[in-house]
């Protein structure tokens, strides 16, 4: 390789190396569970809740259950199932918590599984980091940050269909 391909090699090396690191510094990981893009959605002035969303990958070879989440932001943070019946959406606190299986991912996401931030203690702005401490039976606790991100794009969200207000 002569000395200009080694040059634009080191270049294409470091540019995508600038490209990673953001989506890396989203991700947070332990030695069994991976949590891939933890975000919320902006919350008007006076909505009491906020959601949280985020992708579990768990690498060990025994099954894993969220158990709990906490926030400084919120009162309470609880688990909860989103699902459609007969034309019908319908939300439920899962009181177990929710079991990630042995080498597999669960996206917790709109219309699914989710985190409601409950008695928020004000609303969440879009680009603002959410801390969030979540738990697991089989697993590490585990620190990363709800960003709160635009409802545009992929996320975004034409009113979820669900009454939040007696939560």
């Amino acid at each position: 390789m002569n000395p200009l391909q080694k040059l634009a090699a080191s270049a294409l090396i470091a540019c995508s190396t600038l490209i990673v690191t953001p989506a890396a510094a989203h991700d947070h990981s332990s030695d069994s569970v991976t949590i891939n893009h933890p975000w919320s959605r902006p919350t008007p002035p006076g909505v009491p809740m906020g959601v949280g969303y985020m992708v579990i990958t768990n690498h060990s070879d025994s099954d894993i259950t969220l158990t709990s989440a906490t926030t400084p932001r919120a009162k309470s943070v609880s688990i909860h199932e989103s699902t459609m019946t007969d034309g019908t959406m319908s939300m439920r606190p899962l009181k177990g918590g929710l079991t990630i299986p042995a080498g597999e991912t669960v996206e917790l996401k709109p219309h699914s599984y989710h985190m409601m931030l409950e008695k928020l203690d004000g609303p969440l702005k879009e680009g603002e980091r959410v801390p969030l401490t979540v738990s697991f039976d089989g697993a590490e606790t585990m620190e990363v940050e709800l960003k709160v991100a635009p409802l545009d794009g992929e996320m975004k969200m034409e009113g979820d269909g669900m009454d939040h207000s007696g939560h």
